[in-house]
């Protein structure tokens, strides 16, 4: 039989996907969920937004045979089980026996929980893309009131050193050259024995073939002397995404954050002046975010110059602090639309700035897909370029551009 994978979600959720397609064994893997007799559902539950995405996909084939897992077993996994639209329902630490639970012949539902469980499969192939993600922890510590995903993914632990290194090393020989480390709360990674991130970042970087390293979302207060000396090696791609969550310290304390505005724009001015691009994710609407509060957060906002943006109106989740204050305290969602469409357009104007400030910067550019004759892939700055090539190009390959031009939303170059 034929098995789709379809994924939501985050990173951790896509390496979750290549761990199961690497164990897949006596099943066909296919890339298009209509030529597929099963589709394996590997959820995500961040936000209602989130639930409601993976509820509309599974709307669409009931015709085939659905399995549901990932952090959305928490709150849609018994609903489809018992409505009969999901015939098997398994958790993250079952994934590695996907061939087996395949195999079974009655509709189950297995929610039980293994708080310690550490992935042992080693991805050798990281199936139709030319970077790869590659998990390096699993589970947070953090206790941010709005946040469900400590409760789905547990505490955090650390995948070792060694399992990690030959991970990346299988990926390389297999073709891939840009490594994403990724986690559900990297810069914990090395704390449960007495390592951290640092000590990792060195070890890669003597890992031949590496063409480009990047990390996905860290938190400011993981943020050491350290790591950002390591950040300067010509392998470390030249942005970061950093997770404030909001930039009023009232909000901030509201949300139980470890981060406060005064020390994040320090280290994101000193970043700035380093010449590195900068991400955040971003909460509106969560309860308490009065006016007052809001123009204070936009105000300081806009002093971080932020180039990427990851934002989210607030959602509230079950048997979270937030949402039991979101009983009593709301933001109209004509509100939060507005406020976050305010800081898509700063950090719209924020991207075009920067990358102007960039304009003499050879462009290195990793070729991901291309349509009608023009390619695209990233740039070190995670900025999206578009090459119109007369020569013809393939994934995977890397291009230097000099010359390009700069328009709204990406670059534009012709070699």
């Amino acid at each position: 039989m034929r098995v789709f994978f379809k994924t939501f979600g985050c990173r951790s959720n896509l390496f979750d996907t290549q761990v199961m397609i690497a164990n897949l064994k006596d099943f066909e893997y296919v890339k298009n969920e209509y030529e597929a007799d099963i589709i394996v559902i590997n959820s995500c539950t961040v936000t209602n937004g989130a639930d409601s995405g993976v509820q509309s996909y599974i709307n669409k084939f009931k015709d085939k045979k659905i399995y549901f897992t990932g952090c959305g077993i928490e709150s849609k996994g018994r609903q489809n089980f018992e409505n009969n639209i999901a015939f098997g329902v398994f958790p993250h630490s079952l994934k590695e026996n996907i061939d087996n639970l395949l195999k079974e012949k009655k509709r189950f539902f297995y929610e039980e929980k293994q708080p310690n469980h550490i992935d042992q499969t080693i991805v050798s192939e990281f199936v139709g893309r030319v970077r790869a993600f590659v998990k390096i922890q699993e589970g947070c510590d953090f206790a941010c009131s709005y946040c469900i995903i400590p409760s789905v993914r547990g505490k955090a632990r650390s995948i070792p050193m060694h399992k990690i290194l030959n991970q990346i090393q299988q990926l390389i020989d297999s073709g891939v050259s840009e490594i994403i480390l990724t986690g559900t709360n990297v810069g914990s990674y090395g704390k449960d024995f007495s390592s951290n991130i640092s000590v990792l970042i060195k070890e890669i970087y003597k890992i031949k073939g590496l063409k480009r390293l990047r990390i996905g979302s860290l938190e400011p207060s993981q943020i050491t002397e350290e790591f950002l000396e390591l950040i300067e090696n010509p392998l470390f791609a030249r942005h970061l995404h950093i997770a404030l969550q909001h930039t009023s310290n009232r909000m901030l304390e509201i949300m139980n954050r470890q981060n406060r505005v005064e020390k994040d724009l320090e280290l994101f001015m000193y970043l700035r002046k380093r010449g590195f691009s900068l991400g955040t994710d971003f909460i509106v609407g969560h309860p308490g975010e009065s006016e007052e509060v809001w123009q204070e957060g936009l105000e300081n906002f806009k002093l971080f110059g932020l180039t990427h943006l990851h934002p989210f109106i607030y959602s509230p989740r079950n048997a979270t602090p937030s949402s039991q204050m979101a009983k009593k305290h709301t933001i109209r969602g004509d509100i939060a639309k507005k406020r976050l469409h305010t800081l898509k357009t700063i950090t719209q104007s924020c991207n075009l700035k920067s990358r102007k400030s960039h304009a003499n910067t050879p462009l290195q550019v990793l070729i991901e897909s291309s349509k009608d004759g023009v390619y695209s892939g990233l740039d070190q700055f995670f900025n999206r370029v578009s090459i119109a090539s007369t020569q013809p190009l393939v994934a995977g390959q890397w291009i230097e551009v000099t010359q390009y031009t700069i328009e709204d939303g990406r670059n534009y170059a012709q070699i």
